[in-house]
C-alpha cells in the first residue's frame, strides 16, 4: 500500500519561509511533485508547484514560484522537500504531495496516481 505523508505546513507572515516534507512508503516511484489547492478551489483544479525525478534529480517549478521555492529529495529517507522562501499571501493553499510510477515532465494533476492528504500553508499579510 502506497502512503504519502506530508508535514511542515503552518502559519507564517509574508516574506517568511517554510519547509514541507513528504515521505513515501510502500512503492518505488520515479517522479514526485507538489501541487497546491487555493481556498475555494476544487482539488482537481490544484495548481502544479514543482516536481523532481528520484533518479537524476531533474526538477521543474511553476513560474509563480520560481526563484522562491526549491524542491529536493533525500533518497535514503524516501523524502521529498519543498523549501518555500519569500512567501506571499497568494501562496496560501493546501499543499499536496503526489507521486507517479514513471518519470514524467507532466505538470497535470491527472498524471499523478498517488497523493498525500495535504498540509495547510497560510501566509498572512
Amino acid at each position: 500500500q502506497v502512503q504519502l505523508v506530508e508535514s511542515g505546513g503552518g502559519l507564517v507572515q509574508a516574506g517568511g519561509s517554510l519547509r514541507l516534507s513528504c515521505t513515501i512508503s510502500g512503492r518505488t516511484v520515479r517522479t514526485m511533485a507538489w501541487f497546491r489547492r487555493a481556498p475555494g478551489k476544487e482539488r482537481e483544479f490544484s495548481e502544479f508547484v514543482s516536481y523532481i525525478w528520484w533518479s537524476g534529480g531533474i526538477t521543474a517549478h511553476a513560474d509563480s514560484v520560481k526563484g522562491r521555492f526549491t524542491i529536493s529529495r533525500d533518497n535514503a529517507k524516501n523524502t521529498v522537500y519543498l523549501q518555500m522562501n519569500s512567501l506571499k499571501p497568494e501562496d496560501t493553499a493546501v499543499y499536496y504531495c503526489a507521486a507517479r510510477d514513471l518519470a514524467t515532465t507532466s505538470t497535470s494533476y491527472a498524471a499523478y496516481k498517488y497523493w498525500g492528504p495535504g498540509t495547510q500553508v497560510t501566509v498572512s499579510s
